[in-house]
């Protein structure tokens, strides 16, 4: 049977539900995460950077584009708990996973079944995504462009992406979208972009 993309709607893949500590902000947190999605039984390296790296004025209504297992909205929410925020993901079972994660660590978040923007309702004052690379340059830039229709006045898109997995281009498409396109930091080959409305 052909394993399942991590933007798979229905996984079929067997269980492997797995539960690991994580330090981060000075907390322990708790990450149950199971097979058929993305990083599983770990935080992305390029997930955790864009974490740390979120501007710290941060504030109203953010939406978690494509949230797998909801390791971007916990740490976001440990960091910005004010924050009103939507989880958003096609992958039914990285979906349930974030809602029990944002709940075990006591804290709230809408969670929406969307492809993409498709099911998620209103605007928002930022999108914060990890995309999904493997999809594809015309599935991510439809994101990008998708995100950028739903932000407010001086909303913000912040995402992460690879430097070899496109990066540089992904800045140059950004930039005709956006007003300003921010380089907020760099690790390891990962960019952190803050592109602002």
């Amino acid at each position: 049977m052909a394993s399942d993309h991590y933007y798979t709607q229905d996984p079929v893949s067997a269980h492997d539900v797995r539960t690991f500590p994580f330090a981060f902000e000075g907390r322990t947190l708790s990450f149950t995460t199971d097979a058929g999605v993305f990083s599983k039984g770990h935080v992305d390296p390029g997930t955790l950077l864009l974490a740390r790296s979120l501007p710290a004025d941060l504030c109203g209504r953010a939406l978690d584009l494509g949230c797998g297992w909801g390791a971007l909205s916990v740490l976001t929410l440990c960091r910005f708990p004010q924050l009103e925020l939507v989880m958003s993901d096609i992958n039914r079972r990285a979906l349930d996973l974030a809602q029990q994660n944002v709940q075990a660590n006591g804290m709230r978040a809408q969670a929406v079944h969307s492809d993409g923007l498709q099911a998620v309702q209103g605007t928002f004052d930022a999108v914060l995504t990890n995309p999904p690379i493997r999809a594809g340059k015309q599935v991510i830039y439809a994101m990008f462009a998708d995100s950028r229709a739903r932000l407010r006045p001086g909303g913000r898109l912040i995402l992460v992406i690879r430097k070899q997995q496109g990066a540089p281009s992904a800045q140059k498409y950004l930039s005709t979208l956006f007003g300003r396109v921010e380089l907020l930091a760099r690790d390891a080959g990962y960019w952190i972009l803050c592109c602002t409305v």
